[in-house]
């Protein structure tokens, strides 16, 4: 089996998969944002929508792979790739806004629902769209970012310049890394302030046996953001090292390695998206097994409807409740 068709088996697995998971967490959060009204969670429903947008175009790429003897023009071949690196970007972005909003939870407990208005929420969303279709369109928008390629195949250095991975590193990448670090950092500072205030007052004897609930809090945000610079750093950070040593030595030829492997890892990334951040919120778990237990509900009283067993009654299944099926 060749590079170019394993990964595009690679592609036609992972996309449905992004595509599903996503879509699961998007219907999740969708439903309990319903019974909360927390504006916070729509900034998990836009992860997920941008993740599902991700895998979208990751079939495109899967067409193209076992395609790509189509001769495709090359303002075509921009475009798809403009798709890409949008949504792409809107993953990366919607990313932040989670972990600012987790960070400001932490940092601003009695002021979060002052401040985390529909208004504010929406504007932010808003934001990232616009910024993440502008940064994937601005080598459509400027023909400088763009180069001629000879190639049958649609791939991103086969369009776009070097100078615009360089550009993306150093406006974007990095001072999103940064971001994600300072956000840590303050976070573990807050956690730690509270647990030497704890210590101290049950050393003093005013409060043993209490339970500090915020310190519980506290660490999970620190699990979950330690997770997510983890993954976005060793997801990204390999594809933009190569592309700009790329940039450096042009005739250094590694377009192969960073085509069919080394974003490989950043397009994982929506994928683990929603197992690293969703699906550890109990929330979100609980949200979905009621989803799941009232799927199978329907599905077993259809069944019961639709169906007549032998040697048994006729009539119809019993209505079974959420928590058996739960048990």
């Amino acid at each position: 089996m060749t590079a170019t068709s394993a990964l595009g088996v690679i592609l036609a697995v992972v996309a449905p998969l992004i595509i599903a998971a996503n879509t699961v967490v998007a219907v999740t959060v969708l439903r309990l944002i319903q019974k909360s009204g927390s504006k916070g969670l729509y900034f998990i429903l836009n992860l997920a929508v941008a993740d599902a947008a991700v895998g979208f175009t990751g079939m495109g790429l899967v067409i193209d792979e076992f395609y790509h003897s189509l001769n495709l023009p090359q303002i075509f071949c921009v475009l798809r790739m403009a798709f890409v690196t949008s949504s792409s970007a809107a993953s990366i972005l919607s990313l932040v806004l989670v972990v600012c909003d987790r960070h400001l939870s932490i940092r601003k407990p009695f002021h979060y629902l002052r401040l985390v208005t529909g208004t504010r929420v929406g504007v932010c969303l808003l934001g990232v769209w616009l910024v993440a279709v502008f940064v994937g369109f601005l080598p459509a928008l400027n023909p400088d970012f763009q180069k001629l390629s000879a190639s049958e195949k649609c791939f991103f250095f086969g369009v776009f310049h070097p100078a615009y991975m360089l550009t993306i590193f150093c406006v974007g990448f990095l001072p999103l890394l940064f971001v994600f670090i300072y956000l840590y950092c303050d976070i573990l500072t807050v956690a730690s302030a509270h647990v030497q205030r704890i210590l101290e007052v049950q050393q003093a004897g005013l409060a043993e046996g209490c339970s500090p609930p915020r310190s519980t809090s506290e660490v999970k945000a620190m699990r979950t953001v330690t997770l997510l610079i983890t993954c976005f750093t060793l997801s990204w950070l390999p594809f933009f090292i190569i592309s700009i040593l790329q940039t450096a030595c042009s005739s250094c030829y590694t377009y192969g390695l960073v085509e069919n492997y080394l974003w490989l890892p950043g397009f994982f990334s929506s994928l683990l998206n929603p197992l690293l951040y969703s699906y550890r919120q109990k929330a979100v778990r609980l949200q979905l097994s009621q989803w799941v237990a009232e799927v199978k509900k329907r599905i077993l009283l259809r069944l019961g409807k639709g169906h007549h067993f032998p040697d048994r009654s006729t009539k119809a299944l019993p209505t079974v409740s959420c928590l058996q099926l739960q048990g």
